[in-house]
Order: structure tokens, then C-alpha cells, then sequence
């Protein structure tokens, strides 16, 4: 985000979007750094859009749900049966692709979010954690 935030302070103002996950919203055994380090990451994100939001900086994280990616493939192989758990608990019954997800962080950079800033977007298909 230095990088980001210089290039931005350079041309004006602009938007970035961090990605978290779900996982940084609840309690994970399974997950327990990984979902440290995206609550960390939640917390950043809150913070630089305090911080960068005088400068015509907003900052906002997606926090996406079951996403089939990559990771997500591979998961699965070492742990068969968690893709079909972790849909089970959303209401639309499925996973995201990751288009779906694509399609909030573009919002969320785009001039129609201009008033959104410091946010962790839940892209999760009201998932329960």
C-alpha cells in the first residue's frame, strides 16, 4: 500500500482494494494464522482510510466467502468434502466464482463507491461464520 498510496498522493487521490476474507471474522481452528493476519489486514485497511482519507484516498478490503479459485481447488484436494461444507452454510447454496468477487473490488474502485471508504465488504453469499 506505500507504493499505492504514493502513486495516488502523485495523481491526486484514488482508491485501492485490499483482499481479506471471511475467515478474518470469526474463530477458525483450522485457519487460526491465516485468519490472524486478514483481521490484521481488516485493521490496516481501516486504518490507512482514516489516515489517506484527507487526501482523496479511499482504502476498502473485500472479505470474500467460497470462492473457486485456485486455492480454494486445493484445499479441497487436501481436505476433501470442505468446499460442499462451506456452501452449505450459504443461503444461495453455492460457491462464488471469482468473477463474482472481481465485480465488488471494481465497484469498490470505481467512482460510484466515492463515498466509501475504510470498509470490509463481505462478498459471502451471507455466509455464517
Amino acid at each position: 500500500m506505500v507504493a499505492e498510496v504514493k502513486a495516488m498522493r502523485a495523481g491526486g487521490g484514488g482508491a485501492t482494494v485490499n483482499t481479506s476474507s471471511i475467515g478474518s471474522l470469526g474463530a477458525n481452528p483450522a485457519l487460526s494464522a491465516y485468519g490472524a493476519t486478514k483481521r490484521a489486514l481488516n485493521s490496516l485497511t481501516e486504518t490507512a482510510a482514516v489516515t489517506y482519507g484527507a487526501e482523496g484516498i479511499r482504502v476498502n478490503a473485500i472479505a470474500p466467502g467460497a470462492t473457486l479459485t485456485e486455492m480454494m481447488q486445493q484445499w479441497e484436494t487436501a481436505t476433501p468434502g470442505v468446499i460442499a461444507q462451506l456452501v452449505g452454510t450459504t443461503p444461495l447454496g453455492r460457491a462464488a466464482e471469482p468473477a463474482e468477487v472481481a465485480e465488488a473490488a471494481a465497484w469498490l474502485l470505481s467512482d460510484r463507491a466515492s463515498y466509501v471508504t475504510g470498509v470490509v465488504l463481505r462478498v459471502d453469499s451471507g455466509a455464517q461464520v
